[in-house]
């Protein structure tokens, strides 16, 4: 007995002193338990004995749920819980009785998928390149970080000529036969519109597919199954040239199947900043930047796939969860980097599976095919969840991931993204729902959230991706420096390119609403600020609302609010719309659910914009009382509304990593300028560090590698004009190539991809006058629009003279919209103030090349008294 009663006073000894590994039945006095790095999954799960891991933590729970009298709270304490699978949560981990399960951190809570590599030593006969053992357990990645700054792979030009063939290409030398692990090889094909000589490779101006070498023999490469088929074999219409059943896109890799870049490869180190993992040597490989010491470096590579993974089903869903105050950081996704590859549809959706080219989504259109049309395979999430009802993500950070951000999924109800921010992902930021024809998400509302600075690889992506759903409301976001479309909404609309209707789907009563977007398509094409396919309601009073948003500065070919094939029962409403590169809301499309020849049905109503268009009812497109406006006009509390409200504005000044360079612009093209001179132009860089970017500097080089001009360009005045002029090259100087950098005041970026090589040559014929000139007119202010000359000498646009008869000074029309015009022959518009009421003005419109101005057009109207 005396030996008894000595081991209980030791047990409660040790309890008291919270002596680590100590054990303990106890129910502790209150239900919110309390997690550490430091704790021990022994323990209680007291704030004195906290546990250590997500997993215990979650255990504990399921022991607590029953019962619930109120909310229990998860308390993380600062630090990072690392994470090599997900947290898995089904029904059993929800709130009851109406109560929360609330996992709560404190705004310096990690949860990682990284792996610390460690032991960095410098590579004896590489200046400046580091290497050190791969983390245990690490067999693949495709992110690092130093310091919570992204890496770039290692990347460059292809350096051999490939002709395409059936299974790859056959290359002009043997050079990727010789390099170390040519299999590592990714070729990434980069698309966008082709101007001045920027290829438009990939598959469609909106995509960037990528694919991996499977073998290099001498001169034969061999590209990985069946990621080279499903980019290169889909299907067309036997009676439709180049059509395809997918309506999507072309059939295969455009240009040739010409490569922008190849990536991944050890051979290809060369600029600060890039690395390579050499998967059988189990090594990383590390350039430096400038001050980075890797002795003290945080150097994450990311491992886990799936941080959470949230399963409910759809008769056990999970349910009342809330997580808040988190950050979910360093997760991969490593499909791309296998057999399926990338090869992308459009926001991320990807086509998949062996002979997916031939079947996959394709439903009525070819034997076989699968249903939904359109049903493609979606990025995964590296938080996600389906099933999931009432579930809140607030107060979190979603950085440094390697596929979306977060994923709430089929079947996701009532649940909340609030007060978040969403930057540095590798593909689209939020995705809602999905096109499958599962189970709708409905109910969701994302609200005050900043999404910014991605898609980081997967270039197409977006940064809110909804699906077909229901009751969504989407309000008071900021979206800002992002590469592609900032909203997309919808799908299934194509089926109207070949006259057929868009594809059945659930959706109803979406609502977006009250948000500013601007600086969006910074590197991609043919999307908008807001862009939906398909049919979005049943009538306009259930269909889908896009309501006072305020959207400005465009770069890519698009339109501000874009309803694109099949888009019907859509209502635009009060919105701010300017500086887009198309329209700012476009387009018309026949409404094939019947033979009447009507639009799909679209009110474009009391919207502040630039183009101008007349009221009137276009066969079901009705526009109506939208104003002519300089972004000047605007009244105040306008654009006031829009945008994260005055409580979550905090969001805005709050870093998430350390302040660094600009990313490397994209896309960089020359035009000549003259015998001595080059036009530059490229995609500025829309992730800035940390730090505003302040200027560009272009600089050419001759065939041997020496540079042979440079010319710098603020950020400001490069936004307007979209050209960078390099003067003083020597003649016969033979092709040039030129790469940008970008500077903000942390210092400079690597330089850019080179541009092709182009031979500067004389420029002497002048353009001619643009075509089509019209001016439409409000009482202060009018529209003028034209179409751009048919001939422009024998040299590119770079801009317009246009002059007002009332004496002001010519007004110089540049920026990118003026670039893409020419070869998409696309409208030109620029909005005139200052004008007075009821009186008779003359504008002229002149072409503008290196050869200088070519005559002009004349139009004349009167302003509405």
């Amino acid at each position: 007995m005396r030996r008894r009663a000595a081991l209980v006073t030791l047990i409660s000894t040790v309890l008291a002193l919270g002596i680590p590994g100590a054990v303990s039945s106890a129910q502790p006095a209150t239900s919110d338990l309390y997690v550490s790095p430091s704790g021990n999954d022994h323990a209680n799960g007291t704030a004195r004995h906290p546990v250590r891991t997500l997993e215990r933590a979650r255990d504990l729970v399921r022991e607590r749920v029953t019962g619930m009298k109120g909310d229990l709270t998860v308390h993380l304490a600062s630090g990072t819980y690392r994470q090599t699978a997900p947290l898995t949560l089904d029904a059993r981990d929800s709130g009851t009785g109406g109560h929360q399960v609330i996992w709560q951190g404190t705004g310096n809570t990690v949860v990682s998928g990284g792996r610390q590599v460690q032991g960095w030593r410098p590579v004896a006969g590489r200046a400046g390149l580091w290497s050190a053992p791969a983390p245990q357990g690490l067999t693949d990645t495709r992110q690092l970080y130093v310091d919570g700054m992204r890496a770039q792979r290692a990347r460059g030009a292809v350096p051999v000529t490939l002709t395409q063939t059936a299974t790859g290409y056959t290359a002009s030398s043997d050079t990727l036969a010789h390099w170390k692990h040519p299999s590592d090889a990714e070729f990434v094909y980069t698309s966008g519109e082709s101007l001045w000589n920027v290829e438009r490779n990939g598959l469609g101006q909106w995509t960037e597919p990528r694919c991996r070498i499977a073998a290099a023999e001498g001169t034969t490469i061999t590209m990985v199954q069946p990621c080279w088929d499903n980019s290169n074999k889909r299907v067309e219409f036997p009676d439709i040239p180049g059509r395809t059943v997918s309506m999507v896109g072309p059939g295969h890799l455009t240009n040739g199947g010409r490569a922008t870049y190849v990536e991944n490869a050890y051979e290809l180190l060369d600029q600060p900043g890039e690395w390579y993992l050499d998967r059988t040597a189990h090594r990383v490989y590390y350039l430096p930047r400038k001050g980075e010491n890797l002795a003290r470096a945080d150097v994450e590579a990311a491992q886990a796939e799936k941080l959470i993974d949230g399963r409910g089903t759809a008769a056990a869903p999970v349910h009342d969860l809330a997580f808040r105050g988190l950050q979910f950081s360093y997760a991969t996704w490593l499909t791309p980097s296998g057999p399926e590859g990338f090869s992308e549809i459009q926001a991320g959706y990807t086509i998949t599976g062996d002979k997916g080219w031939a079947t996959q989504g394709l439903c009525q259109y070819v034997e076989g095919g699968t249903c939904p049309f359109a049903s493609w395979t979606k990025m995964p999430g590296n938080v996600s969840f389906s099933y999931g009802q009432r579930i809140e993500f607030s107060d979190d950070v979603f950085a440094h991931l390697g596929a979306s951000g977060l994923d709430l999924g089929t079947g996701s109800k009532d649940s909340t993204v609030n007060g978040s921010i969403f930057t540095d992902i590798s593909g689209n930021g939020l995705e809602i729902g999905g096109v499958d024809g599962q189970t709708p998400a409905s109910g969701v509302q994302v609200t005050d959230n900043h999404l910014y600075g991605l898609p980081r690889e997967y270039h197409g992506g977006v940064a809110i991706l909804d699906g077909w759903t229901q009751s969504t409301t989407i309000a008071h976001n900021q979206i800002d420096h992002v590469g592609y479309s900032a909203v997309s909404l919808g799908w299934g609309g194509w089926p109207d390119k070949i006259g057929d209707p868009a594809t059945p789907n659930p959706s109803h009563d979406n609502t977006v609403r009250d948000n500013l977007i601007f600086d969006y398509m910074q590197m991609l094409d043919d999307g908008g600020g807001i862009y939906t396919q398909g049919l979005t309601g049943t009538s306009l009073a259930d269909g889908e609302k896009v309501t006072g948003n305020v959207i400005h500065d465009q770069w890519g070919l698009g339109k501000n609010v874009y309803t694109d094939n099949g888009c019907t029962y859509e209502t635009v409403e009060g919105n701010v719309l300017y500086n887009a590169s198309y329209a700012n809301v476009a387009s018309r499309h026949t409404d094939y659910r019947d033979t009447l020849g009507n639009n799909d049905p679209t009110l474009v109503k009391d919207n502040w914009w630039e183009e101008g268009t007349a009221d009137g009812d276009n066969k079901g497109l009705v526009t109506t009382g939208n104003k002519i406006m300089a972004p000047s006009d605007v009244p105040s509390e306008i654009i006031g509304n829009a945008g994260l409200e005055p409580a979550h504005r905090g969001l805005l000044n709050r870093s998430v990593g350390a302040v660094s360079t600009p990313e490397a612009p994209s896309r960089v093209g020359t035009s000549t300028a003259g015998v001595d001179a080059l036009y530059v132009t490229f995609n500025p860089s829309f992730v800035d560090g940390g730090s505003p970017v302040t200027g560009y500097t272009a600089r050419a080089y001759d065939a041997s590698g020496r540079q042979v001009g440079e010319q710098a360009v603020g950020a400001a005045e490069f936004k307007r004009t979209a050209v960078v002029r390099i003067g003083g090259l020597p003649a016969s100087a033979g092709p040039l190539t030129v790469t940008v950098t970008a500077s903000n005041a942390h210092g400079t970026s690597a330089p850019s991809l080179a541009s092709l090589p182009l031979t500067p040559t004389a420029v002497t014929a002048l353009p001619g006058a643009p075509t089509g000139p019209k001016l439409r007119t409000a009482s202060t202010a009018a529209t003028v629009a034209w179409t751009p000359p048919t001939a422009t000498g024998d040299a590119k646009v770079v801009g317009y003279r246009v002059t007002v008869s009332d004496g002001r000074a010519p007004i110089d029309v540049t920026g990118r919209d003026v670039l893409v015009g020419q070869p998409s022959a696309k409208g030109m518009f620029w909005v005139i103030g200052g004008l007075r009421p009821g009186t008779s003005y003359t504008v002229t419109i002149a072409t503008v090349t290196a050869a200088g101005t070519g005559p002009a057009a004349t139009v004349t109207a009167t302003t509405k008294a």
